[in-house]
């Protein structure tokens, strides 16, 4: 992994720039989580403060590895960040995220619908991982081919015999084993993967801290490429997720006691990345909760509106009841 910072020049460098240095700043963050995936397949990639990490930041991507996972990023010149955030369904919570997205027109995947075997893994992010097998797991989403990593001879075997057929056809076991099995999952889309080392847990475990996959056919089958509340403009599909330390939960979704510089740092990257509209809007809500007005102006017409004023009040009442100063 080398260590050189340059981002090339070009036609939108300024913010191809920007957008690079946030990424290489919150990847050396341990307390921003990553993820990767569509409405119902997605891998995510974290480590704790202190755990050992391989990191690398090049003029074209940026990586990272650990014992329990790795990520690779690079520096598309159609990749476009867009800052969001989400109420919660707690009345005192919510969620924010900058989505890494593509042009609907040209993000597309391999979108294979069977299990298909695609030789030996030579993008793996550690050296050590290139020769082992990559199988597509055929679940033909629009951005993101999830796939396994197999290096046991034998389980290469049982899954080549399966080749050709879906994952969830019946009497397919190679579904039903995956726990018990538990290739490394590695989900790629354009510009970068994320790969999961640790196990699968059971049907009715729970998922392990750190870097960890999940799989609901249920949300798959409708074939969103993510959910109804998040204000991506309809133009752009998101392919990864940056999430960033949130200020009323910690990165296991814990409340915690409001933390005004994440709430500061995150307000920045919605200025940066964000819908300038609802961004005027929030503002002028939470300047007005604090003198106890009306806001003024019209707001902007679209469904994501009634969201913002929901996250105005949310985010005006932590501020408050922690004696914060407003942002």
């Amino acid at each position: 992994m080398t260590d050189d910072t340059t981002v090339a020049s070009g036609p939108h460098a300024d913010r191809a720039t920007c957008l690079a240095t946030v990424i290489a700043e919150k990847l050396r963050d341990p307390g921003t989580a990553w993820s990767l995936g569509t409405f119902g397949a997605i891998a995510e990639f974290l480590y704790d403060d202190g755990e050992p990490i391989e990191l690398g930041t090049a003029s074209d991507h940026v990586c990272a590895a650990t014992d329990r996972g790795a990520i690779r990023l690079d520096f598309d010149a159609d990749m476009v960040a867009f800052a969001y955030e989400t109420p919660n369904s707690a009345p005192d919570r919510w969620s924010h995220a900058v989505a890494l997205c593509l042009p609907r027109a040209t993000c597309a995947a391999s979108r294979r619908t069977v299990l298909t075997e695609l030789g030996p893994d030579v993008a793996a992010v550690r050296p050590r991982d290139r020769e082992a097998i990559l199988f597509d797991l055929g679940l033909g989403t629009l951005q993101v081919d999830a796939c396994v990593r197999v290096s046991d001879p034998a389980v290469v075997t049982r899954f080549r015999e399966w080749c050709g057929t879906s994952l969830f056809a019946p009497g397919n076991p190679l579904g039903p084993a995956m726990p018990d099995i538990s290739p490394h999952r590695v989900f790629t889309c354009r510009f970068g993967r994320i790969e999961v080392f640790q196990p699968i847990p059971p049907a009715d475990g729970r998922s392990p801290e750190g870097p960890h996959t999940h799989l609901m056919p249920k949300l798959l089958r409708t074939g969103q490429t993510h959910a109804r509340t998040v204000p991506i403009p309809e133009h752009l599909v998101p392919c990864a997720y940056i999430h960033p330390p949130n200020p009323v939960v910690d990165i296991m979704g814990r409340a915690k006691p409001f933390d005004r510089r994440a709430f500061v740092e995150f307000q920045a990257l919605l200025r940066s990345f964000g819908d300038p509209e609802l961004m005027s809007l929030k503002t002028r809500l939470l300047m007005a909760l604090q003198k106890d007005e009306k806001p003024g102006g019209e707001p902007p017409r679209g469904r994501h509106v009634s969201a913002c004023v929901k996250l105005a009040e949310r985010q005006h009442a932590a501020i408050a009841s922690s004696g914060a100063l407003p942002f």
